[in-house]
């Protein structure tokens, strides 16, 4: 029996793990709802979470509550400049920062998986000086499928020639979750704003913030659980 490997690798998402982005999202096009008198449920928006727009479309879901079309290119460029102004306001999640310093530290390897655009993730990187952490950024436009499938993660296991067991995933939401799992990953979950609610129990690991505990006794409890899981296999 294969010994369980030490972890040397981190591999995060980014909205609603590493920046409050996915509250934002919602935020502007819950404005735009609001221009046409007519409300986005949280439930109908949650679909999305974690995965790409295609899961649910929000476009779609405004023109049937109307009963016509819309002009989606006017729309979309009114609710993206609005974004960008919600955007400019946020900075790194609590304990993000010391978490991606500790891991320089630690000597470990640092990706990033997320279902957005490679300009959204990575521009959103640069503003919040953050993007030189990284040594492989995989999104949306890298792979054939997003999450819940595994093919970003596995993307960037390849990319940093890890194995899964030598990696840690770190998500925000249940979608993730199944997306690192289905990879062979152990996953930690630390809930957003908007996913605290949603079904996140799968997760092997659960904190409420970054901040609950330092990347090294994060480390050793994972450690700890693998091993515990690995005997009662």
């Amino acid at each position: 029996m294969r010994e369980l490997a030490e972890i040397h690798t981190l591999i995060f998402d980014f909205d609603g793990l590493l920046v409050d982005s996915e509250t934002v999202i919602y935020q502007s096009w819950l404005e735009v709802y609001q221009q046409y008198h007519c409300v986005l449920p949280l439930e109908q928006w949650i679909q999305c979470i974690g995965s790409s727009a295609m899961v649910f479309d929000a476009h779609a879901y405004l023109e049937t509550l109307i009963g016509q079309p819309l002009s989606r290119q006017e729309l979309d460029a009114q609710r993206a400049t609005r974004q960008m102004e919600l955007m400019a306001t946020l900075g790194p999640l609590p304990g993000v920062e010391q978490y991606l310093r500790d891991a320089r530290r630690l000597g470990l390897n640092i990706g990033l998986a997320s279902s957005s655009s490679q300009v959204w993730v990575v521009g959103h990187l640069t503003r919040l000086g953050l993007q030189t952490y990284f040594d492989c950024i995989r999104c949306a436009d890298d792979v054939t499928a997003t999450k819940p499938h595994p093919e970003l993660y596995l993307s960037v296991l390849k990319a940093l020639d890890t194995r899964a067991d030598q990696a840690l995933a770190f998500e925000d939401s249940p979608n993730g979750i199944q997306a690192a799992q289905r990879a062979g990953m152990f996953c930690v979950v630390v809930p957003s704003a908007m996913t605290r609610h949603l079904p996140l129990e799968d997760a092997d690991v659960q904190l409420t913030s970054l901040t609950d505990m330092t990347l090294e006794a994060l480390i050793a409890t994972v450690d700890a659980r693998r091993a515990r899981k690995k005997l009662l296999t």
